[in-house]
């Protein structure tokens, strides 16, 4: 801990409050749709993934097959796989470490590594924000399931928009240009050799591959059964991939 400061100590708080808040929105919503306290609360000990497990949650709700929610869930944790390579040198040596630290492997755990300069600063911030994340996640699942139990339909409280606004939230500095690079995207130039223009391109590129996205699962989401235009709205990347 001696190498982390106040800081990130404090981003990584906030975080899991985020985290913990979304995983009582999870643990309602799963038991509203018929899963049992003790099955969320095992499927959150064993996933630990919140988009995928709400992508599971929803497709079985809304009438899907199971293996059309294992392969959502699958399609949607592949980004793990380039995750693994640049934070491979945080998960330690030995294969109960590895297979710990690759358990606590989220979008944050990574972020929060990448983000520090020296090998000792990111192994301690993969280890302190995978860690608390995980405990944080699992008890507000835990309160929601209970919570849920006991309200009956969560929807009356607005739980079920919890998660989208969560991953509205995450998504949006993906669709924006950073402001501070407009002026040098404007002008053209060049830093340390990278055109100054390329975040503004991949801001345009991210918006219209999240536009043809959602219009694919809407139009198809009347015709296909639950869990398919999800799947489908995969072939927005083919605008990425030209």
């Amino acid at each position: 801990m001696g190498t982390l400061d106040r800081s990130l100590i404090r981003d990584v708080a906030a975080i899991s409050a985020a985290a913990g808040v979304i995983g009582v929105s999870f643990g309602a919503i799963a038991v509203a749709a018929g899963i049992s306290v003790w099955l969320a609360s095992l499927m959150s000990l064993l996933v630990f993934a919140g988009g995928s497990q709400f992508m599971m949650v929803g497709v079985v709700a809304g009438g899907g097959s199971p293996v059309a929610a294992v392969l959502a869930g699958l399609l949607l944790n592949a980004r793990h796989l380039p995750f693994g390579l640049v934070v491979a040198d945080v998960l330690g040596k030995s294969w109960p470490m590895r297979l710990l630290g690759t358990h606590l492997m989220v979008d944050e755990s990574v972020a929060f590594a990448l983000a520090q300069k020296d090998p000792a600063r990111r192994r301690a911030a993969y280890w302190l924000c995978g860690g608390t994340l995980f405990v944080a996640w699992n008890v507000g699942v835990v309160i929601g399931a209970m919570a849920g139990r006991a309200l009956g339909n969560p929807d009356a409280l607005g739980l079920d928009a919890a998660f989208p606004a969560g991953m509205l939230a995450l998504l949006l500095p993906s669709l924006m240009a950073p402001r501070r690079e407009k002026p040098k995207a404007e002008a053209g130039e060049d830093v340390a050799g990278v055109d100054a223009r390329e975040p503004v391109r991949a801001a345009a590129l991210a918006r219209r591959v999240a536009l043809l996205g959602a219009v694919i699962a809407l139009t198809t989401t009347p015709l296909l059964p639950a869990g398919l235009p999800v799947l489908l709205a995969l072939l927005a990347l083919v605008v990425a991939l030209r």
